[in-house]
C-alpha cells in the first residue's frame, strides 16, 4: 500500500508528519512512504534522517498584500502543480496526508482532484490558510483543537484526534530523570523555553529573574535560550556581573525535553502546537507566551484554550516583563492547590492516543 505525506515549513507542521510516517511503518507491513517537501524547507533535512524517501516540489508562499513576489509565487505555484500531477502519477498513492505549510496545498489538491482518498490533520486552533482552502476538496480534515472546527467549511468533515507527539514523551521514569538531570525532587523544578529556535522577550525576562534572583534558592530553572540568542544572554550576564547559583542552568539547545518535561513543576514557553501536544500529555502546568509574530497569530489561539481550560496562564509578548513573570512564577509557586488543579486541567486537555486515531480515520477512507 502507497501513502504519500506532506507537510513542511516549520517543525510544527514536518514533525506530525514524520511521527504519522512512523506510525504508518509500524502498522502496516508491506507500507510505501513517500514524503513530499521542499528543496530548502526544514523538512528536507529531517526526513531523509528517519529514513523516508524524499522528493520535492517548486512551491512559494503567497505573500500577505499584492506585490511582485504575489507573481512569482503563482508561477511557482503552476510548477508544483505540475510536479504534483507527475509524482502522483508515478507513485499511485492509496492515500495522500498533509500536515500544513504550502508545501502540501498542491499535492493535496491533485490527489483530491484525481479522487484519491486524502485527508489532511491541523495543529493549530486557528488553521492556517493552506488546510482552510484544502478542507473544501479532501475526506477528512483532523484537528488538535475543537475550536478549529468552525473555521472549515464542512463541518461534518471534522474530526478531532489530538497532536501526534513523540513516544520517548510517555512512560519517563522520574526518578531516573532527576538523576539523569541533576535536579533536586524536593525544590520545585522550572523549566523555560521559547520553542525550538528560542523568544528573545522571554529571554529577556528570564535574565531579569535570574538578575533579582541570584542569591535565591527557593526553586531550580533550567532555561533554554535557543542557539542564536545563547551568546548573547550569557555576555549580559557576564557584563552585568550576574553569578549563576548552581540551582540555575542555561542552555542554548536541549536535547533531554522528555525527562525534563515529565519532572517539571511548571513549564514558561511559547505556545506552539507541538508544545502544548506535549505539556498537556503528561499533564504539565504551563505559562504560556505566545509568539506575537507566527502566521494568523495562531499560537494566541492555542494559548487561550489552555487558559480558559485552567491550564496555563496567558501572558501576551506586549506585556510581558521580567517583574510580571516573577510575580506570576512565584505567585503558582507558593499556590501547590492552584498548580495541581493547572495540571489536572492540562491533562483533560492531552490526547496520548492520537496516532491511533489518525490511522483508524485513514482506515474508514482508504479504497
Amino acid at each position: 500500500m502507497n501513502f504519500l505525506i506532506t507537510g513542511g515549513g516549520t517543525g510544527g507542521h514536518i514533525y506530525p508528519a514524520l511521527a504519522i510516517a512512523s506510525e504508518i511503518k509500524r502498522s502496516y507491513k508491506n507500507a510505501n512512504i513517500l514524503y513530499v517537501g521542499t528543496k530548502n524547507g526544514l523538512e528536507s533535512e529531517l526526513v531523509p534522517k528517519e529514513g523516508f524517501e524524499f522528493k520535492t516540489i517548486r512551491v512559494k508562499g503567497l505573500p500577505r498584500k499584492i506585490n511582485k513576489n504575489s507573481l512569482i509565487a503563482i508561477r511557482e505555484l503552476f510548477v508544483g502543480l505540475k510536479q504534483s500531477k507527475q509524482i502522483i502519477k508515478d507513485f499511485k498513492p492509496d492515500i495522500v496526508i498533509g500536515t500544513g505549510g504550502y508545501v502540501s496545498a498542491p499535492i493535496v489538491y491533485i490527489a483530491a482532484k484525481n479522487k484519491i482518498p486524502a485527508i489532511i490533520h491541523e495543529q493549530n486552533a486557528f488553521p492556517g490558510i493552506t488546510n482552510k482552502i484544502l478542507s473544501r476538496y479532501v475526506d477528512k480534515v483532523l484537528v488538535t483543537f475543537d475550536e478549529a472546527g468552525k473555521y472549515f467549511k464542512h463541518p461534518d468533515r471534522v474530526v478531532k484526534v489530538g497532536n501526534p507527539i513523540r513516544k520517548e514523551m510517555l512512560g519517563v521514569n522520574k526518578n531516573d530523570a532527576y538523576r539523569k538531570l541533576g535536579i533536586d525532587k524536593n525544590i520545585p523544578f522550572v523549566l523555560s523555553f521559547g520553542g525550538s529556535g528560542g523568544q528573545k522577550k522571554l529571554n529577556n525576562s528570564i535574565f531579569d529573574i535570574i538578575k533579582n534572583n541570584e542569591h535565591n534558592d527557593n526553586f531550580q530553572l533550567l532555561h533554554v535560550t535557543g542557539t542564536r540568542y545563547y551568546d548573547d544572554f550569557m555576555n549580559n550576564l557576564k557584563r552585568e556581573n550576574v553569578k549563576l547559583n548552581d540551582k540555575y542552568r542555561i542552555l542554548p539547545y536541549f536535547y533531554d525535553m522528555p525527562e525534563a518535561l515529565n519532572i517539571a513543576d511548571i513549564v514558561i514557553t511559547s505556545s506552539g502546537a507541538i508544545t502544548l501536544a506535549e505539556i498537556s500529555a503528561i499533564g504539565v502546568p504551563s505559562i504560556l507566551i505566545p509568539k506575537a509574530y507566527t502566521a494568523e497569530n495562531h499560537q494566541e489561539y492555542n494559548a487561550r484554550v489552555f487558559e480558559e481550560q485552567g491550564a496555563s496562564v496567558l501572558i501576551l509578548e506586549k506585556d510581558l516583563n521580567g517583574d510580571h513573570l516573577e510575580s506570576t512564577l512565584k505567585s503558582l509557586l507558593n499556590d501547590r492547590e492552584k498548580l495541581r488543579e493547572m495540571s489536572k486541567n492540562s491533562k483533560k486537555l492531552g490526547k496520548t492516543d492520537s496516532l491511533k486515531l489518525i490511522l483508524l480515520e485513514m482506515d474508514k477512507i482508504i479504497k
